[in-house]
This record gives structure tokens, sequence and C-alpha cells, in this order.
């Protein structure tokens, strides 16, 4: 039964229909604002703060400097490249992006009733039937607004959608037992084995997520929910995507989680979020890496099933660049 006494507000970056990548199916992925982690490689930057954002996209704006006017903060000027946002004054109040007439100015984060967010979900009901897809939440980190996310997963499935949470593990663990019970799913990240490397990459070691991880597979040999875990790997260059922490994935999975992972996915690199961190005034590291090959992939996955884990349970996927041949 869906918990009433949650909070009937959540804050969502996007919700993204006919996704085919967060679970089974064709889905729809509500994702979440708010991380606790800050991934070097990050692929969406505007999920990291809860708070809501301003956002100036160049290719819609007119150049009517119509938002300049309406900042109460004087916190928008014009630039040699467009709008200049001072991000120190700004405070996303919103008054810009509310009349901008290209939506070139427009606001990453809306506040959401869970009622009114549930109705947007189950709209595609019918194509979720169809494929045996259903509804993910995903971030960011929804295990940040806990209370309003086993909510609206508890009222999915009383509606009998297939649920799925998409989670780093970077809560404590009585947070994500109580959102257990909700989903029918769980996609897991394991980004990297050693927890100071993990540190240096993401800000936080991975003491609490291995742990979390532990936990929630000895939670489904006595539990019916969730009935499915995939791990999911991003494979960065010059990050994560070497073979000794594939092979410490894989014997941990081996040696740890028992039978308990269906799936697991090595995402490879994508560049195309440079746009993102430019627009959010933010810098990126990994703007000049390449994409990861298709042959390197294929090595990674040979690694991986080497190290103990069954071969027809590792997959990659995502985009690679083309290599002569």
């Amino acid at each position: 039964m869906a918990n009433d006494s949650a909070p009937l507000t959540a804050t969502i970056l996007e919700i993204q229909r006919f996704s085919t990548e967060d679970g089974p199916g064709i889905r729809s992925t509500l994702f979440f604002k708010g991380c606790p982690l800050r991934c070097a490689w990050c692929q969406n930057p505007e999920s990291i703060s809860a708070a809501p954002q301003l956002q100036w996209t160049e290719t819609r704006c007119i150049g009517c400097g119509l938002c300049i006017g309406l900042c109460p903060e004087k916190a928008l000027a014009r630039g040699t490249d467009g709008i200049v946002i001072d991000r120190r004054i700004c405070t996303a109040c919103g008054a810009c992006s509310r009349e901008c007439p290209s939506t070139a100015m427009n606001m990453l984060g809306t506040t959401w009733e869970r009622d009114e967010l549930l109705q947007e979900a189950l709209a595609d009901r019918a194509y979720f039937a169809t494929s045996g897809g259903g509804v993910t939440l995903s971030g960011g980190e929804p295990a940040m607004q806990a209370p309003f996310a086993v909510a609206l997963l508890g009222r999915l499935q009383e509606a009998g959608i297939h649920t799925a949470l998409d989670t780093s593990g970077q809560c404590a663990q009585k947070t994500l037992e109580a959102l257990l019970p909700h989903a029918d799913m769980v996609l897991y990240d394991i980004k990297e084995i050693d927890p100071d490397r993990h540190k240096m990459l993401t800000g936080v070691s991975n003491d609490a997520i291995l742990a979390n991880l532990v936990f929630l597979s000895r939670y489904m040999e006595t539990h019916a929910t969730p009935a499915e875990l995939w791990i999911r790997t991003p494979i960065i260059p010059d990050a994560t995507a070497c073979d000794d922490n594939i092979r410490g994935i894989g014997r941990f999975i081996a040696s740890e989680l028992g039978g308990a992972v269906g799936r697991w996915e090595l995402c490879s690199f994508n560049n195309l979020c440079a746009g993102k961190y430019r627009r959010l005034g933010m810098d990126w590291p990994f703007r000049e890496s390449p994409l990861m090959s298709q042959k390197r992939m294929e090595e990674l996955v040979e690694i991986a099933a080497g190290a103990g884990v069954d071969r027809g349970r590792v997959r990659w996927c995502g985009p690679v660049r083309m290599e002569e041949r």
C-alpha cells in the first residue's frame, strides 16, 4: 500500500518517454534532481544540484534581450557569445524563463505533485503493456527524495505498472530498504572497485555503495521484490576503463552477490553532454576524451567474464567510435 503521509511534491529534472535503456521494454524514465556523488565524467551535470537551475540555450535565442530587463537580481547581461548568467547572484527565480519567447531561457528542475506525476507516467501504460516495459526512477539519485519515491513506486505498483529503481547506492541502508519492496527491479551502479580511486573520481568512498549492494542481494533471497538486479558500470577513458577495475568488479559480483545479478552492463563513455556543461557554466575534464572503440569494449566484456561472471550476463552498450578496418 502506498504511503499517503509521504511528501506530496518532488523536484523532477525530466520525464523521458519511450526509453529502451533503463530496464526491459519501453519505459518512461523519471529523472529526480539531486545527487550525492560528483562523478568527474557525469553525463547529466544538471542533475547534480537538488535545486532548480537556470539554463540558456544559444541555438534557441533570438537575441531580443527581454530576459535581461526582467531579471530582478540583474544577473543577466549580453556577452560576446550571447547571454551571460552571473550565477553568483542568480536566484533561479524563473522570471526570465517564464517570459522568454523562444524558450532559450529555461529552468532545469520542476516541482511535481505526486498524483500529478503518477498520472503523467500512467499516460504511457499502453506502451508498457505491449512491450513489457514500465516506469524507471532515475536521477540524479531518487533515494535523495526517498519518501516521495517510495510513495510513487507504490502507487505505480498498485496500478499494475512494472517499476525499476536506478540508483548509485549512496544512501543509508534503511533508505534503500524502504525503497526495495516497491521496485520490481533495481539498476545499480558500480563505477570503481578501489575505494581510494572511487573517492578521487566521485567524491565519496564506495564503502556504503558496496555494503548496500550486498545487503540488496541478501534481501532478494527472502523477498519477492525486487525480482531482478542489473549492474551497470560506466566505461570512462583514463578513469574506470582499465582492466584491473573491471576484473575487480567482476570478482566482487562473483564472490559477493551470488546469483542475484541478471545482467552486467558496461556502458561506454558518451561525450554528447559537453554542451550541458557549457550552458551551466561548468568545466568538464573529459571534453577532449574520445569515445571508446568497439574492440576495447569487447575486450572489457571478456575480462569481465574471465573474472567469474557468467559470459551470457555481461554485455556492453552505448556509442563507440568508428575505426578503420
